[in-house]
């Protein structure tokens, strides 16, 4: 009896013991002429509770932050709100591109998957870029693939370990593959990654002919309680 309700409790408290942090995604839209791509994660810490907000702005053609980005704020206390870790980093965001900026150009979800999908590929999307049918466009199609990378120093005691291989297909084109970006190492900033999914596609298309897209990235890591769940970006030009 004493076993059988030892287990009972167990089972009663895995789910919460093992309860991970996913980020929440804010896609926050382009600048003016879609050179600039902006979206925000925010949560609490697994194990602290710490609220925190990180912002990030991509230029599109370089693929490079922009400088003094990414903006990450943490609030190390347990009973702050996420809302006030938010409003610090947009205040240190507005420096960087205007909100009211990104929210007039926030372009298109074009595809969307949350982690918590489970029907859907998570390793391949197909989009029709903008809301016009019949369509004028050419689809975009992106597809992920992951790469061990199970020697990464820092996360030798972790497991299984990936990088992630983010590439375009071209249909009209036969199939031709555009590798639009391939980890040769993990960075630090990263943690240790195993595993990967596309989250959401954003597109922005400007009347005077500037062209931009997101891909959005979930990244799975290694947690305290479980795994975490963070966002990074692929921006390009169709």
């Amino acid at each position: 009896m004493r076993t059988a309700l030892a287990l009972l409790i167990l089972l009663a408290v895995a789910p919460a013991s093992l309860a991970g942090d996913v980020a929440e995604l804010e896609i926050l839209g382009f600048s003016d002429d879609g050179s600039v791509f902006a979206f925000e994660e925010y949560g609490a810490f697994d194990g602290s509770g710490f609220p925190y907000s990180n912002r990030y702005y991509i230029d599109v053609d370089s693929d490079k932050f922009l400088p003094a980005t990414p903006i990450r704020v943490r609030l190390e206390d347990e009973n702050a709100m996420i809302e006030e870790a938010r409003r610090q980093s947009g205040e240190r965001g507005e420096k960087i591109v205007g909100q009211s900026v990104l929210a007039a150009n926030r372009g298109f979800t074009a595809g969307s998957n949350a982690v918590t999908e489970l029907s859907a590929d998570p390793h391949r999307m197909l989009v029709n870029p903008r809301p016009i049918f019949y369509p004028v466009d050419k689809p975009l199609e992106f597809r992920l693939e992951e790469i061990p990378l199970n020697n990464t120093e820092r996360c030798e005691n972790h497991g299984e370990v990936n990088g992630f291989r983010l590439l375009r297909i071209d249909a009209s084109k036969g199939g031709q593959t555009q590798v639009l970006h391939e980890d040769k190492s993990i960075p630090q900033s990263r943690g240790c990654p195993y595993g990967y999914g596309i989250g959401a596609v954003q597109t922005f298309y400007h009347d005077g002919g500037q062209s931009a897209y997101a891909v959005l990235i979930s990244v799975r890591t290694y947690g305290f309680e479980g795994p975490d769940f963070r966002w990074i970006a692929v921006p390009g030009r169709w």
